[in-house]
């Protein structure tokens, strides 16, 4: 590292984090020579510098990959097994100073963090056990003509495009499976947080992974860089996390190659709490539904719907637990929620506020940037919204609950349902048996019912609509990086 703040120096020491290009195996600068400084959204202070990936240093890693593809499918479960619960030790050991490196490049408050980097380690440990248990199948066709063999392959080369809000837990969630299904890949991580996924690569390196079986390209260009991957033909895979915006571009280029997709896209999470819910339950829901990471993820709760005869004790606990909240430099202990990850955030966010407020919304709670150093916003309780305020129908990635009150559950329903996303609904309600028929009628891929958190190594995790295609986690995650192969035989 070139450049280094004084908290960075017992993370560096400890996990020796590297900067530049992984590549078949060795850390490599970029062909340029150019380097990408990694700031501190609390501060705006450089953190470090990490090597700036053109096109030409894309397709070496495309090359890297290709040429291990063959032995890294050909090695046993039981060994491709190994190398990952190797990699979850690793993870738990070192589990404290990765989480403060998370805070530091990302601005997560420390008990995120720490929560960030247990839960990414688990899809180590989860497909070190998931991978052993593919079982393939053995049938006879209707007619009698002939038996059925059906195994499962690696699909190849795979890109995985990671988005700086869980620079951890994204990587883990993409690289654990394929690895597992004996794929090999490229990994792309957000240029806001790509330390994390550097070290995290360290870590599988000290693991045993081959080399080229796992290549790491950082960039200030990942359009052209991701394209020039994406068009290779070598690769056969392409799974995104990020922006349902950007996803369509991507979708549009791999559709040339016929990649195979998975993509994590956007939402707009909507919070149901309806006049039977245990308001004290559901406070302690939303907070943990919006508030985690500063509300900075696609899971979200975006926006609330609460019944009339429970709005304003819900709202009155919202109002007090959030301004309970400490703001703050995400490595501080005290802090509860940590900057945005940089200015234009701030702006995105506060644009939306001030949308719902031109249009008649009264802020209760904060509703202002906080002045000064870094990309603060502070946590805001919006009520009084109104149907067409933008902040309703945009996901708003920071610390802002605008709240609805509703009457009749026919007509909340319809306008959760109204938006092309479709990731994560949440919904509090006294009534077990209400609560499963209703979220039957929820169009999103996941429901928390009853709970403010849904996110599990072991549950297929992924959304319908523009939320994305495919799922992550779970044995389904395992089977997006394979392809079903049948043999016609007879004996």
């Amino acid at each position: 590292m070139t450049v280094l703040e004084g908290a960075m120096l017992p993370v560096v020491d400890a996990l020796d984090v590297p900067t530049d290009l992984l590549l078949d195996g060795r850390w490599r600068p970029a062909g340029s020579g150019r380097r990408l400084a990694v700031t501190d959204p609390s501060s705006d202070a450089v953190l470090a510098t990490v090597a700036d990936a053109g096109v030409e240093d894309a397709r070496a890693a495309v090359d890297a990959a290709a040429a291990a593809a063959a032995g890294w499918a050909a090695t046993a479960p039981r060994a491709r097994s190994e190398v990952l619960l190797r990699t979850f030790e690793l993870m738990r050991d070192r589990s404290e100073e990765l989480a403060l490196l998370i805070s530091l490049e990302n601005g997560k408050a420390l008990p995120d963090a720490r929560a960030e980097v247990a839960y990414a380690a688990e899809f180590f440990r989860w497909y070190a056990e998931e991978g052993v248990r593919l079982r393939g199948q053995l049938g006879v066709s209707p007619g009698g003509a002939n038996h059925m063999l059906v195994s499962y392959q690696p699909v190849g080369v795979s890109v995985l495009v990671t988005p700086w809000n869980f620079p951890a837990a994204m990587a883990t969630r993409k690289i654990a499976p394929a690895l597992a299904a004996g794929c090999t890949a490229v990994l792309k991580p957000a240029a806001e947080t790509p330390l994390t996924a550097l070290a995290v690569a360290a870590l599988l390196l000290e693991a045993g992974v081959p080399a080229g079986v796992l290549n790491v390209v950082t960039t200030s260009e990942p359009g052209p860089v991701v394209a020039a991957m994406l068009t290779d033909r070598r690769t056969r895979m392409l799974s995104f996390t990020g922006s349902t915006e950007v996803g369509r571009v991507l979708l549009r280029t791999a559709a040339d190659q016929v990649l195979k997709c998975g993509m994590e896209l956007g939402g707009n999470a909507p919070f149901l709490v309806l006049a039977d819910a245990d308001v004290d339950a559901a406070l302690e829901g939303a907070m943990v539904a919006k508030m985690r990471n500063g509300g900075q993820a696609c899971t979200a709760a975006n926006r609330f719907y609460v019944h009339t005869d429970v709005h304003d004790a819900f709202v009155a606990g919202l109002v007090a637990r959030m301004g309970a909240v400490r703001v703050g430099p995400g490595s501080d202990e005290a802090t509860r929620c940590g900057p945005l990850i940089d200015r234009a955030a701030v702006v995105k966010v506060d644009g939306l506020v001030q949308d719902a407020l031109d249009r008649g919304a009264r802020a209760l709670l904060g509703g202002r940037p906080v002045d000064g150093a870094g990309s603060f916003y502070p946590p805001t309780v919006l009520v009084d919204v109104p149907p067409q305020a933008r902040v309703l129908h945009e996901e708003v990635f920071g610390p802002v609950a605008p709240v609805v009150r509703f009457e009749h559950e026919e007509d909340v329903l319809a306008a959760v349902n109204d938006t092309d996303y479709g990731l994560v609904s949440y919904l509090y309600t006294g009534d077990l048996a209400h609560g499963l028929a209703l979220a039957e009628r929820l169009e999103s891929g996941m429901v928390g019912l009853n709970r403010g958190l849904v996110s599990d190594p072991a549950a297929p995790f992924g959304g319908v609509k523009q939320s994305g295609l495919g799922r992550e986690g779970s044995t389904e995650g395992l089977l997006e990086f394979l392809e079903a192969r049948y043999v016609a035989t007879s004996w």
